[in-house]
């Protein structure tokens, strides 16, 4: 008979876990807290809106179809995709604003555009990007990262030196431009990794490789498409999904799990168990504590990416001068990245992003309507209230009004609010956090949470909180990693 195994949440890790194992040949079952699958990436209706609650960017479409491409299938046999150009825009300031296209030609002119004579800098920085990419994405993500011996590889330690581990993005991105306004945007991609780009590896230029050379996706109809895509195929595979099962504590016995008990009074026998959900949260509050990996000062100590306030607005007009993606920089770039990293607070002046969805995708709004949504990155852990949210609403909503010329609040028809308590209360996320464990050179690879529980032979771990890290590529490629090591050592 087949080994059951229970895999708890059904965020990109999880699906991406069980839809690997059962090609593995083992039984799974997935268990999810919510009323919905998707994690972070799940969705709702209101008045005629659909609004994706997470992830919004597509980037590196290689990781999507090479999962897809596991079981024989193409993304195109579960969603349409369409690149966007321009890729997003980066508003500076009223009538300053850049608009990043999607041809090579036409980036390479912007650039020119801002410093002359930058054409020969981009083109090494995004050949360095390409290779750190090429190899980041190759040797590193793949590893399951149980000890530095993975990497005791000759290829990897003579790659060091060349992918920058040593060398901070911002010194690298300034050795090679000097105008601040290419300088932001090429800092902007590592933003949300969870550190200054003073303290972010040169490693992760790979990123605008992604972002300029990859380019900017939007699959219609939502980011959800790709969880409902995800979840088909897992259906199709075999996989079952139980929805509203909260997992509150495990049995065991010899060392290994035996038994899942749920909220609502379901159990759920396990030869193996997956931990999808948050890790601090398993670890902490499921487990009983000689079974943790880590103590609760293990965790305090951890640096984590950002948390976010997110606004989900429906507005009854169309609107003029917004793209689907924008940046709004028109603040200090460097203080509101000291005010989520170095000195964590509630932003005076913060940096913010508009999703436009509306403008690629009629289907998201009503006909005549905008569907728009709202985000603030902010340091995890901070007091979250209602007027807090408010106040930052009615900041933000000055700012955008006065930089895109229009008025919009009185056209506001629908609005939700979403932040760090939120977070809390529907994925137990460690301190509100949004977006996982922070890629700082000390929480990289074999330093991040491990993978397998050390008291419980057949508990493993995937997802933000451990390898290879936060996002949405690299959750698919985090379920990857576990369902290989699991059929190593169980099948």
């Amino acid at each position: 008979m087949a080994k059951k195994v229970i895999v708890i949440g059904s965020g990109f890790a999880g699906l991406s876990a069980a839809a690997n194992l059962v090609a593995e040949g083992f039984e799974v079952c997935v268990l999810e807290k919510n009323d919905s699958p998707g994690g972070r990436a799940r969705k709702f209706h209101a008045d005629g809106f659909m609004f994706d609650m997470g992830p919004s960017w597509y980037w590196m479409p290689d990781v999507f179809e090479q999962f897809f491409a596991r079981f024989g299938k193409k993304v195109s046999d579960y969603y349409e995709l369409k690149r966007l150009d321009p890729s997003y825009v980066v508003w500076y300031g009223p009538e300053d604003r850049m608009d990043v296209p999607a041809d090579m030609a036409a980036m390479e002119a912007l650039f020119e555009q801002y410093e002359p004579g930058s054409t020969a800098a981009l083109r090494r920085f995004l050949s360095e990007a390409e290779y750190k990419y090429r190899v980041g994405m190759n040797e590193f993500v793949h590893k399951p990262s149980h000890s530095i011996l993975e990497f005791a590889d000759w290829r990897i330690v003579a790659s060091l030196f060349r992918l920058q581990m040593f060398t901070s993005i911002a010194s690298h991105v300034r050795s090679l431009f000097k105008n601040e306004k290419l300088i932001k945007l090429l800092e902007f991609p590592v933003l949300f990794l969870g550190a200054t780009p003073e303290k972010t590896p040169a490693l992760y230029s790979l990123m605008n490789y992604a972002d300029l050379q990859l380019g900017t996706w939007y699959p219609m109809g939502g980011m959800h498409k790709i969880v409902e895509g995800m979840v088909a195929l897992a259906r199709e595979l075999g996989v079952q999904i139980e929805l509203g099962r909260e997992v509150q504590r495990v049995e065991t016995q010899n060392g290994q799990i035996r038994r899942v008990h749920c909220a609502d009074g379901s159990a759920w026998d396990a030869d193996i168990v997956v931990g999808a959900a948050d890790y601090h949260h398993l670890d902490s509050a499921v487990l009983a504590p000689e079974d943790r990996n880590y103590t609760e000062a293990y965790w305090d100590k951890r640096v984590m990416a950002p948390s976010s306030l997110l606004y989900y607005i429906g507005v009854n007009k169309r609107l003029q001068n917004l793209r689907h993606h924008n940046l709004f920089f028109d603040e200090d770039f460097a203080l509101h990245a000291q005010e989520i990293y170095e000195t964590p607070r509630w932003p005076e002046k913060p940096l913010f992003y508009v999703s436009a969805p509306s403008v690629t995708d009629p289907s998201v709004a009503p006909e005549g309507c905008e569907n728009l949504f709202l985000l603030i990155p902010t340091a995890p852990g901070l007091e979250d209230s209602e007027e807090i949210r408010e106040r930052y609403y009615q900041l933000i909503m000055d700012r955008l009004e006065r930089l895109t010329g229009q008025s919009i609040r009185e056209h506001v028809i629908y609005k939700r609010s979403y932040a760090h308590r939120d977070f809390v209360q529907d994925y137990h996320a460690f301190r509100g956090n949004a977006y996982g464990l922070a890629n700082t050179l000390l929480q990289t690879a074999f330093l991040k949470p491990k993978l397998r529980n050390k008291h419980l032979s057949n508990l493993y771990y995937t997802g933000q909180l451990t390898v290879p890290g936060p996002g949405v590529p690299p959750s698919l490629i985090s379920g990857q990693v576990v369902a290989k090591e699991i059929s190593r050592r169980h099948r």
